[in-house]
């Protein structure tokens, strides 16, 4: 069992992370700098360097972190690709050394499930943990963990969860049901962030100012985390930095009416949120933050919500 002894004189297995996007990234530094040894591996090497001055390593492949980690931890962005990643040829699953693996990804339950049944066939297990919280959260530790999976599965995936996470919550050994909680949440963010932008736009062209609007709202029944983070920090000063694209929030919203036809659940309203992100996507803006959706309700209402102005 690979394995490094800690300041303390612990011994820790050694962890693999997947994955060095927006979030993951964040998530591997805070391991490694919580003194975990942390194998990592991304596609892309430009988070090599900063995350090597934090004490990770840098591994040449998937395949050579599942030949040397025990634990794989992944964040990825699409579920094809966590598939690819996980059970693929020369993925983790044909590793020699890995034998449990945590997804911090958004699959979708039935993803998941999929992906724990070809992983237990090779003598692993799956915890999936998908996450929430955003880019801030993931850099501070303070996301939020959906977690499912067998129950020492989970107890033996705790300690890294509680380094990147505040908000800890276990949902059974049944697979695919963090997943499940994951995608219900993300659409419901859609839903009411799509609701906010119509709401604020209509306020500013009836000549309501942006900053008290919210401030109104967030002290009302019509407060969300749209209306108490992302508009804040992402539109009133019309900033629109990259924190989560349109094309992986419509995604999200996608597997969860995925999910609610195969359960025979209605889900109109998060339909109309799904087709206002679509639309958003075939006008070429898929690959931008979520937050410049409310410019396409400024252009038709022929409004601004906010100012650059501090």
């Amino acid at each position: 069992m690979p394995q490094m002894i800690t300041r303390k004189g612990e011994q820790m297995e050694k962890t693999g992370f997947i994955g060095l996007g927006n979030m993951g990234r964040h998530m591997a530094r805070r391991l490694a700098q919580a003194g975990h040894d942390v194998l990592v591996f991304d596609i892309r090497d430009d988070q090599r360097e900063a995350l090597e001055s934090h004490g990770a390593s840098w591994a040449g492949s998937v395949r050579a972190v599942a030949d040397a980690a025990e634990v794989v931890v992944v964040s990825l962005p699409t579920p094809a690709i966590v598939e690819q990643v996980l059970t693929g040829d020369d993925g983790v699953a044909a590793g020699k050394a890995a034998r449990l693996v945590v997804d911090t990804s958004t699959t979708g339950p039935s993803t998941s499930r999929r992906i724990a049944e070809k992983l237990l066939a090779r003598g692993m297990r799956l915890v999936d943990a998908p996450v929430s919280g955003g880019t801030g959260g993931a850099e501070e530790g303070t996301l939020t963990v959906m977690a499912s999976g067998q129950a020492d599965a989970y107890e033996r995936a705790r300690p890294l969860l509680r380094v990147i996470g505040k908000n800890i919550f276990y949902l059974g050994e049944e697979a695919g049901q963090g997943q499940m909680m994951k995608i219900i949440n993300n659409t419901l963010c859609a839903a009411a962030t799509l609701a906010s932008f119509e709401g604020l736009v209509l306020g500013s062209k009836a000549g309501l100012d942006a900053k008290t609007m919210l401030d109104i709202i967030n002290v009302s029944s019509g407060r969300s985390f749209a209306t108490e983070v992302k508009i804040p920090q992402c539109i009133l000063h019309r900033d629109f930095p990259m924190r989560f694209t349109t094309d992986l929030l419509h995604k999200d919203v996608k597997l969860c009416l995925d999910e609610g036809a195969r359960m025979g659940v209605p889900m109109w309203v998060s339909d109309m949120a799904r087709q206002m992100l679509s639309f958003a996507i075939g006008q070429g803006k898929g690959a931008d933050d979520y937050a410049r959706v409310i410019q396409f309700y400024e252009t038709w209402g022929q409004t601004q919500f906010g100012s650059a102005d501090r």
